[in-house]
Parts: structure tokens; C-alpha cells; sequence
């Protein structure tokens, strides 16, 4: 489901409806790293891009204004934590707090997304893969900023044909 459209005031469905075809960025929000994954509308397939390490929020966005210049995106989705039972916790707002940033200096539409679980579904997967240790700080949030945006698709997929 998606928590909220933070864009010209519309409802979340209006908004999704309006927007044009093109690339997607989507970010897993943290406190010392950002994962950012990218995907397009027409494939649906979402993917890792990279992981922001700043933690000066200047450094942080300037990195974030290079995604932007190059890929273009006609939509942002930042991942919403929460606890289990829907409950904010400190990261529900600091989340928020990155989403309004970025529409404040983009003026990107954004969708904020649940994300519950997607740190330790991207962990799984690294492990599986082989990928232990020191190895998966470097990509655990872009895999994860990967899972929130396929789940993103998954969801519009779902709504359009109804199945």
C-alpha cells in the first residue's frame, strides 16, 4: 500500500495516474548510508544503483542532485519504516524529513512506501549469494532501496489489472 503521496496535495492515486513514463528512483533512508535503486516505468524491474555514504546532509544531496541530473526520474519512492504493528519510531520521521527535503529541492513527485523487513530480506539474499560479513555493508541498503521499488511496481502492476 502505498503511505502517501507528497506531491500538489492530490491523493496518491490521482497523482499515480497522471504521472508520465520514465525512470524511478528509489531510496532506503538511514542515518550513515543511503541506498538508492533505479527503474522505469515500462519494465517494472527495479535495480541497485548505489549506496551514499555521506552523513553531511550537503554531501548527501549533492550526490542525490547527480542521480537526478542523470537519470532523469519522473518519481522518487523513499522507504517508510515502521514498527510492526504501524506504530512511527525516530527513522518513521527522519524518513519523512528526507521526503519533504527531497521534494523541497527537486520538486519530484515522492511516494513514501513501506519498507518493513527490506533490510533483512536484502541480507538474506546477499547471504545466499555468498556475500557475508564487511562485504554486504557496501550494498545491503542499495538492495534494499531495490526491494521497496519492486515492490512499488509489484503493487501499480497489481492495482492496474487487478490481479
Amino acid at each position: 500500500m502505498i503511505e502517501g503521496f507528497l506531491y500538489n496535495g492530490l491523493s496518491g492515486e490521482e497523482s499515480l495516474q497522471q504521472l508520465p513514463s520514465g525512470t524511478i528512483l528509489a531510496f532506503d533512508f538511514g542515518k550513515k548510508r543511503i541506498g538508492v535503486a533505479v527503474g522505469n516505468t515500462l519494465t517494472a524491474l527495479a535495480r541497485p544503483l548505489e549506496t551514499i555514504h555521506h552523513e553531511v546532509n550537503a554531501q548527501r544531496f549533492s550526490a542525490i542532485e547527480k542521480l537526478i541530473q542523470t537519470w532523469e526520474p519522473v518519481l522518487l519512492v523513499v522507504g517508510l519504516p515502521t514498527h510492526i504493528d504501524d506504530t512511527p519510531h525516530e527513522m518513521t520521521h527522519l524518513s519523512r524529513r528526507f521526503a519533504r527535503r527531497l521534494l523541497g529541492r527537486f520538486s519530484i513527485p515522492i511516494v513514501l512506501k513501506d519498507e518493513r523487513y527490506t533490510s533483512q530480506t536484502a541480507a538474506i539474499e546477499l547471504r545466499a549469494a555468498g556475500v557475508i560479513g564487511q562485504k554486504q555493508k557496501s550494498v545491503l541498503d542499495q538492495i534494499a532501496a531495490q526491494q521497496i521499488l519492486q515492490s512499488f511496481f509489484d503493487e501499480q502492476k497489481y492495482a492496474a489489472t487487478g490481479s
